[in-house]
């Protein structure tokens, strides 16, 4: 007998990195319920993260508009089905205006501050570990991958270093000389990578800001995808890499979630909430925590370069340690420059379940018997 499609309305985050840490709620989501059917709903630069999941229909941009017009737009592309749960982490009022049998929305949580995985989980009431990060791709996306990878002809294989030396913001980026410079301790004689290659990754417009990191590698010996790959291509590489350092970014989680050892540079941004998420995960930063830089730039939007106190021997330190830890079967654990360790959760076994009982795991979630109603009779859908 074939099960009826169970339609689920996904609306994420706008920004890549908050995207990623929320996407292990579509994992447990598909794999709970085998006869799922997905509409995401993302911004523009996240939505390509959602291209292969299973049981996709749909992938919905929105773009930010002017007032709440995007989420007027929304609804009018959304409302003619009935969704079995629509789960929405912008913390909208989409869902109150749709027909559906189940809704999760996320609330802000008052003087409490969690990590953004532990607070994705809690909006469809989770207990105990939270699904970690987990992006879709298709064995043709990691065998691109692959073939960007492979070593030119008399040119040895060795270990892969991957940095991100980017960011959304000049605050959070760490010097490029510095990147340089702790590639050369670690894939240089007596390092843990020896003899091993450079993979720069970074989005279009970071060209010239690596340009220092290609000319200090020994030719050959780099890998410059800057620019060049997509996201999910990115993060089939970052599946072959042997670490992966790099600024509190998107890129960031995307190298946790492919299960590399990462290590994340912070400073003025909040390694409590916005850690590389995983049991090979890192975060290290300079002297200075998170409130001393907030009490210098309230706002968090000034150009400084918040992040040259983190010394490239802290940096170097903390990615040995770590590496030590993963080839010796440990966790990391928090060392003196480094954020507290989250670990990831165990895997999540797909349900056998016939439909109904696979929709009752998510017998925690709101039920609205209210009628629905239409936004321009009860107000905005949503808010920004």
């Amino acid at each position: 007998m074939t099960q009826r499609a169970f339609p689920i309305l996904f609306i994420t985050a706008t920004r890549i990195g908050d995207a990623v840490l929320s996407s292990g709620l579509i994992k447990f989501l598909a794999d709970q319920i085998p006869n799922a059917r997905f509409t995401i709903v993302a911004g523009p630069l996240a939505a390509p993260l959602f291209a292969h999941v299973p049981g996709l229909d749909r992938v919905i941009v929105m773009e930010k508009g002017k007032g709440k017009g995007h989420w007027f737009k929304l609804w009018n592309q959304v409302r003619h089905r009935k969704w079995g749960l629509v789960v929405d982490l912008r913390g909208s009022g989409t869902a109150l205006f749709l027909r559906r049998e189940k809704r999760a929305i996320w609330k802000r949580s008052a003087g409490e501050t969690v990590h953004k995985v532990v607070d994705a989980a809690r909006v469809l009431k989770l207990e105990g570990d939270p699904p970690a990060p987990h992006l879709y791709i298709t064995p043709e996306v990691q065998a691109l991958a692959d073939q960007m990878l492979k070593p030119r002809p008399g040119e040895p294989a060795g270990p892969i270093l991957a940095v991100g030396p980017a960011s959304n913001w000049v605050g959070k980026i760490w010097p490029i000389e510095r990147f340089a410079q702790t590639a050369a301790q670690l894939l240089g004689p007596g390092g843990p990578l020896e003899g091993g290659r450079l993979l720069i990754l970074g989005g279009p417009g970071d060209e010239r800001m690596v340009e220092e990191l290609r000319m200090a590698s020994a030719r050959g010996r780099y890998i410059d995808l800057t620019g060049k790959v997509d996201l999910l291509t990115a993060y089939a590489a970052l599946k072959r890499a042997d670490l992966f350092i790099g600024n509190d970014s998107g890129l960031m989680h995307i190298a946790a979630a492919a299960g590399v050892p990462t290590l994340g540079l912070f400073g003025p941004s909040d390694e409590r909430r916005y850690a590389p998420w995983g049991p090979h995960a890192m975060a290290v930063r300079g002297p200075r925590g998170f409130d001393q830089f907030v009490a210098v730039d309230p706002d968090l939007s000034q150009a400084i370069r918040h992040m040259s106190d983190l010394p490239v021997a802290t940096v170097v330190r903390a990615a040995k340690a770590l590496l030590e830890r993963v080839r010796g079967g440990e966790e990391p654990e928090a060392a003196v420059e480094a954020a507290e360790v989250v670990a990831d959760d165990p895997a999540i076994i797909p349900s056998d379940d016939e439909a109904a009982e696979a929709e009752a795991s998510l017998d925690g979630l709101e039920e609205d018997p209210t009628p629905t109603v239409r936004p321009q009779e009860s107000g905005d859908p949503g808010r920004a």
